[in-house]
């Protein structure tokens, strides 16, 4: 399940509570259609915001409250690598989860995003944070400009006049998901992969989803098949 609440940073302790008890609803939700993760976004955050180390407290404690009761209800709580909050890197989602240290909260890791944000590579995004994933976000995307600066000014996506990339089906972009696949299964990580399929922010970019998804996840299980992937327990 996909949750849209950032305001489990804010400093003003009633919009602080509204965001928790958002969260609470959606681990609620989640178990009654047998959903076993959450996606967190950790909280709202953009360059040029003040007060990170509040901001920063104030989520940590945010989840610390709620990881006993996502483990209580069999639910991970996994906090996406994501561009408008305070883990946009992979070094940053990874010091998050270290510093609330509860097995429930894990990293969603999503290479795509860390890509076009200009952040770490897989190579070294798997090191800072590949013992710390819970789930896995697959989607593709090219660059129109692989030299400019990233902005976004919202959390969900990045506005049309803000973006210097294209979404892409799955095996059609830049994003190298069989070297991610291979490495991922030197971590262990045997789980769920998810289509991210952005159809509903950039139509323009991708065919119908009936006809993307089947072409993703066809490329995706044509990768899992290569023995580099197989060999790592797939």
């Amino acid at each position: 399940m996909t949750p849209y609440t950032t305001g489990i940073n804010a400093l003003d302790e009633g919009e602080w509570r509204t965001a928790v008890d958002e969260f609470r609803g959606a681990i609620e939700i989640a178990q009654v259609v047998g959903a076993d993760r959450l996606r967190v976004y950790a909280g709202s955050w953009q360059p040029g915001d003040q007060d990170h180390a509040a901001h920063w407290s104030r989520l940590v404690a945010a989840l610390a409250t709620l990881a006993p009761e996502a483990s209580d209800a069999g639910v991970r709580l996994c906090v996406e690598n994501h561009f408008g909050t305070m883990t946009q890197s992979a070094a940053e989602t990874a010091r998050l989860v270290r510093e609330v240290n509860h097995p429930a909260v894990r990293v969603l890791y999503d290479q795509a995003n860390l890509t076009f944000t200009h952040d770490e590579p897989y190579e070294e995004a798997l090191r800072i944070q590949g013992d710390l994933i819970g789930h896995v976000h697959v989607k593709d995307l090219i660059f129109t400009d692989p030299d400019a600066p990233f902005q976004a000014s919202e959390t969900a996506r990045v506005a049309a006049s803000e973006r210097a990339v294209r979404s892409r089906v799955v095996g059609d972009g830049v994003v190298p998901w069989g070297g991610i696949l291979a490495a991922l299964s030197t971590f262990g990580y045997e789980d769920v992969l998810t289509l991210e399929y952005e159809y509903r922010w950039h139509p323009q970019d991708l065919p119908e989803p009936a006809v993307g998804f089947a072409r993703s996840a066809a490329a995706l299980r044509g990768l899992l098949s290569q023995p580099a992937v197989a060999e790592g327990g797939r």
